[in-house]
């Protein structure tokens, strides 16, 4: 197949493209929607509980939440470096789909004898973050209108009747869009066709979602201390002493839930590469705006390159556009000021209008960045350590909204000691290829982004690279 010609333009961002977010506030804006609340006060001195979690985005929250319902007798403590939902769980794109394997492809290439019923335990996972949704009285602005997977280049559209067949294989209810029934459904001159997955997959507001599932904890009991960074893991006399600045718990079990930043475990840093992502979102389009892109039915889009883009409608009606880059810094640093990266931005916005020819005009209220725990895999992995008495959850890859709540329930039953169903299973036992140590993994991470670039630029094709780290279980992609 000839290489054919990206729907990106080969030029640079022009003057009003940057200027569209230049005033735009480097904050995510789920954040900065949130209602004012107190901080819980940091940990001062020591204290004892049953259960130690550290870290207060998704897994964290879900594994403290469950862990009351589980035994509402059980002290369980939860410690937050910054602020409920600081990372990852509140600068994504709010993208709730119900995969654990970051998508059935990923899945069937991994875990083909698994899948069945890692798809199983996904459909109940989903199912049952729903019925939490309920339960807990929680309002995350959750709209179930599925997710398109939007086709761009010719070659795409060839892999369509083998990707349609993997998703009804599995029982997800799909529709094909051609190329005019895609840009019916939301207007782009880019749109080649579609395919929308209907069923499992929905949107949130994560912000709102991590502080309902805060909110949740408390009531039940779960004492929270945020601004409390975890420095080290100590050995108690039979427990785990968590050691922060100004105190310290001395607990039965420790849960770790950190991401993407810098784990308590050493040996957790070989499998796990903090990779930055950025975002930009709108003003709110006005009715005209609105109708001129079509999107009434508010699916979550996201386009099939190995660069990709993902985007959504906020609750307000403002575009939510992120994704393409996938930015990694020699030695993986996670910290505030890599948050604002303006030739992403830049990049963003331009290819933000070249989807949207008719928003033109618009301007960007907020932009951001924040690091995704990137395993080779893709997927959640698990471990244990100090004798059982620890166990992490790391290496979602930016797919976690849902999958941490089955990520923190696993982690629990590992610490507990419960041999269920998905701890026999070798995604659970299992970890990822490793990444190598530096400078090879910078060199690594840089030639894979590069090559896959050059892939879709090329009609999808996967050169030696790209297929030497397939065989070897070092997938990448953006």
């Amino acid at each position: 197949m000839p290489a054919v010609p990206l729907p990106w333009p080969d030029t640079p961002p022009t003057p009003e493209q940057r200027a569209a977010y230049a005033d735009a506030e480097p904050r995510p804006y789920w954040i900065a929607a949130l209602p004012p609340r107190e901080p819980a006060p940091p940990l001062a001195g020591p204290t004892e509980a049953d259960l130690c979690i550290v870290g207060g985005g998704f897994t964290g929250l879900w594994a403290a939440l469950h862990a009351k319902a589980d035994d509402p007798g059980r002290d369980v403590v939860l410690i937050e470096a910054e602020t409920i939902a600081f990372g990852a769980s509140g600068r994504n794109g709010g993208f709730a789909d119900r995969s654990l394997t970051h998508g059935l492809a990923n899945g069937a290439a991994r875990f083909a004898d698994e899948l069945p019923v890692l798809e199983r335990l996904a459909s109940e996972n989903f199912d049952g973050f729903c019925a939490d949704l309920e339960r807990h009285r929680i309002d995350c602005a959750f709209e179930p209108a599925g997710e398109i997977l939007v086709l761009l280049e010719p070659h795409e559209l060839e892999r369509v009747a083998e990707e349609v067949e993997l998703l009804e294989r599995f029982g997800r209810e799909v529709e094909v869009l051609d190329g005019a029934a895609m840009r019916a459904e939301v207007a782009s001159p880019t749109y080649l066709g579609g395919i929308w997955t209907k069923d499992g997959a929905a949107t949130v507001d994560p912000a709102r979602l991590a502080l309902g599932l805060h909110d949740a904890a408390a009531r039940l009991g779960v004492r929270v201390h945020e601004r409390t960074p975890a420095t080290a893991l100590r050995e108690d006399g039979g427990r785990v002493a968590v050691i922060a600045p100004h105190g310290r718990v001395s607990a039965r079990r420790v849960l770790l839930a950190t991401g993407a930043y810098p784990p308590l475990v050493r040996a957790v840093r070989r499998y796990v590469a903090p990779v930055y992502d950025y975002v930009l979102v709108t003003e709110p389009l006005d009715r005209a705006r609105r109708e001129a892109i079509g999107w009434r039915r508010r699916q979550g889009l996201v386009d099939g390159g190995n660069q990709f883009h993902y985007y959504r409608l906020t609750p307000d009606d403002r575009i939510l556009f992120g994704g393409y880059d996938a930015v990694y810094r020699y030695g993986g640093p996670v910290h505030p000021r890599l948050d604002d990266h303006d030739a992403t931005f830049a990049r963003l916005s331009q290819h933000f209008f070249t989807t949207f020819p008719q928003l033109e005009g618009v301007r960007f209220t907020h932009r951001w960045g924040g690091a995704i725990d990137t395993c080779s895999r893709f997927s959640v992995f698990f471990g244990t350590t100090h004798g059982g008495r620890v166990a992490y959850a790391a290496g979602y890859t930016g797919l976690g909204v849902v999958a941490t709540r089955f990520g923190a329930r696993v982690a629990l039953d590992l610490l507990d000691g419960r041999e269920t169903e998905a701890t026999r299973l070798r995604y659970v036992r299992t970890r990822p290829v490793p990444f190598p140590p530096e400078p090879l993994r910078s060199a690594v991470i840089q030639i894979t982004r590069n090559r896959l670039a050059a892939a879709d630029r090329n009609g999808g094709r996967r050169g030696l690279w790209l297929r030497a780290l397939d065989r070897l279980g070092l997938g990448f992609d953006s």
